[in-house]
């Protein structure tokens, strides 16, 4: 279900179905912690909200997960964290991140999960881990990009918990 890669920087899982993605997103959701910002990439219908509902619904959340397309933003509060839920996809141009104040969401004391952070780019706060979805046949391809320091953190610590899970 994974390859290994040289670049430590970096881990890629074959995501053979809906219930895969649902299972590395709770791998992942213990490993996020406050301040860290998660771009997740990929095209209409890749996996991203069913990742991120997975991800909050791991951390505790019961309630419904719905892609924040039109409202930009969904809010939850997990055992006193904010997870601030983007969908970046109707903006235009990146200038409306700052338009719509979103810059104030993305603090130290809340987890950012963003869709279609390109369509922010410049803008928004670098990313700490990058997902990237992909279509592959009738399953998905998942690539994991650790951004910054607490990301590498972040994916050693995803890769060995995978790793032991998987042997």
């Amino acid at each position: 279900m994974h390859s290994p890669d040289d670049n430590q920087s970096v881990f890629r899982l074959h995501l053979q179905d809906a219930k895969a993605t649902v299972r590395v997103g709770g791998a992942l959701a213990p490993l996020l912690t406050p301040g860290m910002v998660v771009a997740l990439d990929g095209d209409l219908g890749a996996g991203k909200t069913t990742l991120v509902r997975a991800l909050l619904r791991s951390c505790g959340h019961s309630g419904p997960v719905k892609s924040p397309t039109y409202a930009l933003v969904e809010i939850y509060v997990i055992s006193r964290i904010y997870f601030y839920h983007f969908d970046f996809y109707r903006f235009n141009f990146p200038e409306e991140f700052l338009d719509a104040g979103l810059g104030e969401y993305f603090r130290d004391d809340a987890v950012c999960l963003v869709e279609w952070p390109e369509n922010a780019a410049g803008y928004m706060p670098a990313a700490d881990l990058l997902l990237r979805l992909r279509f592959a046949l009738q399953a998905r391809e998942l690539e994991i990009v650790a951004c910054s320091e607490e990301g590498r953190e972040c994916l050693k610590a995803l890769r060995n918990g995978w790793s032991r899970a998987a042997g």
